[in-house]
């Protein structure tokens, strides 16, 4: 059983620290809103602190879920950050959905603190999370992801070292194009077999058993083409998802047209004012063009 602080308490982490206090571990939490982590306590026991960097006190690692690049900087950086009271020896995991140029910018700054650092980007969603099912794609070395590891597994149902610093989160990079693809490709079949007058449940059925099979038909096939969106990943997030992989590509030279066109759809749905809604909600602007 290892000494871990967790920073960042929302729907993703909330659950996440919540599995590694049920394991055992010894788990002190921050959030910036305070009530959060005082009521997280509440419930799991361990402790809150009142800034990062005294959450990570005597720590052997420290996992961070937080929005976005600056949001990593700004719990790890300064004063009041995670690194400045980090021991030599221990790591931090970074579960932010971040871009790979923070991952290798946050792997030479912990090696100048005799820190590991580890980048591991998680898909799965709300549900992987509070079920302890999310796939963990990591980047770092090796010595760093053997410690982290074992402590991972207690929300995870896959825990992977893909490469170096960066190439877990260019790996989720990977995962969020291929889900951006499936999910217009779906909602225009399922608006297609709307206005063809056909039975959506049993097409549904009849397709999943086919090579049209996927984890989206399966969990939101039935929700998209009925108009139910207030769950799952916000179309918001997933576009801030998708700018990382734009721009990621205009620096390696890939061609990503359907991603380009995506994250324009996204924009038009937050919009409307769904920039809570799933990630499935790409079927309103067709629905009701």
């Amino acid at each position: 059983m290892a000494a871990v602080a967790f920073v960042g308490l929302g729907v993703m982490g909330g659950p996440m620290a919540g599995h590694l206090a049920r394991a055992g571990h010894t788990v002190t939490v921050y959030n910036r809103t305070t009530p959060k982590a005082v009521a997280w306590v509440d419930a799991n026991g361990g402790q809150p602190a009142a800034s990062p960097r005294l959450a990570a006190e005597g720590a052997d690692a420290v996992f961070l879920c937080v929005g976005r690049d600056d949001d990593v900087r700004s719990v790890v950086l300064g004063p009041d950050g995670v690194l400045a009271a980090m021991r030599r020896g221990s790591v931090l995991v970074d579960h932010t959905t971040a871009s790979a140029d923070l991952a290798r910018e946050l792997a030479t700054t912990c090696h100048a603190h005799g820190v590991g650092f580890v980048d591991a980007p998680v898909s799965g969603g709300q549900a992987g999370a509070v079920n302890g099912a999310l796939t963990v794609m990591c980047g770092g070395a090796q010595d760093h992801f053997d410690v982290v590891a074992p402590i991972i597994d207690a929300y995870a149902k896959a825990c992977t070292l893909m490469g170096p610093a960066g190439s877990g989160q260019l790996t989720k990079m990977v995962n969020q194009l291929a889900i951006a693809g499936i999910v217009q490709g779906l909602s225009e079949a399922m608006h297609f077999a709307a206005r063809a007058g056909l039975d959506v449940d049993q097409v549904i059925d009849v397709i999943g058993k086919g090579a049209a099979q996927s984890w989206q038909l399966d969990n939101r096939g039935r929700t998209m083409w009925r108009g139910e969106f207030d769950f799952g990943f916000a179309a918001e997030w997933m576009r801030k998802d998708l700018e990382i992989c734009l721009d990621e590509a205009r620096r390696n030279g890939a061609q990503l047209p359907l991603a380009a066109l995506v994250d324009q759809l996204y924009a038009q749905v937050i919009a409307r004012g769904g920039a809570r809604w799933d990630t499935s909600s790409l079927i309103h602007l067709l629905d009701n063009p």
